[in-house]
């Protein structure tokens, strides 16, 4: 699948579990493979609605059984780091997280993952939409388990 195929999955998805999205969300949806080239099985689309100083909201659509590789936030210039919370709106999360194991999110189920905590999570087999909340992202400070991943 192609970043443009996924954008436009990415997009259908959304709008048929009723999530509109404006022409600029929809063209400035991310499409992250994590420098690995298999967004199959490894990436996420995402959409963001506003990115702070201080706060960050965002939709991650993640297609069935795709994956977020093992990372963390690590703490930036005396920031501890961002925390999030993922709050699924469709389809299952399998959310791993160091110190407490699987965690099994469904609809209407929420999750807050403490700064600087390793953690990954994948779609079950319908895929998923997450609304994840969150302090300031700083993707590109984002600490992963594999060296090979590039955000």
């Amino acid at each position: 699948m192609t970043k443009a195929e996924a954008r436009e999955r990415a997009a259908a998805v959304l709008v048929e579990a009723g999530i509109v999205l404006t022409p600029h969300e929809r063209e400035k949806l991310e499409i992250v493979d994590f420098g690995l080239g298999r967004l199959d099985k490894f990436g996420l689309q995402i959409v963001v609605y506003v990115n702070t100083d201080r706060v960050c909201a965002k939709e991650l659509v993640l297609f069935p059984h795709q994956r977020c590789p093992e990372h963390r936030h690590p703490p930036v210039d005396g920031d501890p780091g961002k925390e999030e919370t993922f709050r699924v709106r469709r389809g299952a999360v399998h959310l791993h997280v160091e110190g407490t194991g699987e965690i099994v999110l469904g609809p209407g189920e929420q999750y807050t993952i403490p700064p600087n905590t390793l953690h990954w999570f994948e779609a079950g087999d319908e895929g998923a939409i997450v609304s994840e909340f969150s302090t300031t992202s700083r993707d590109a400070l984002d600490v992963f388990t594999d060296p090979r991943i590039v955000r």
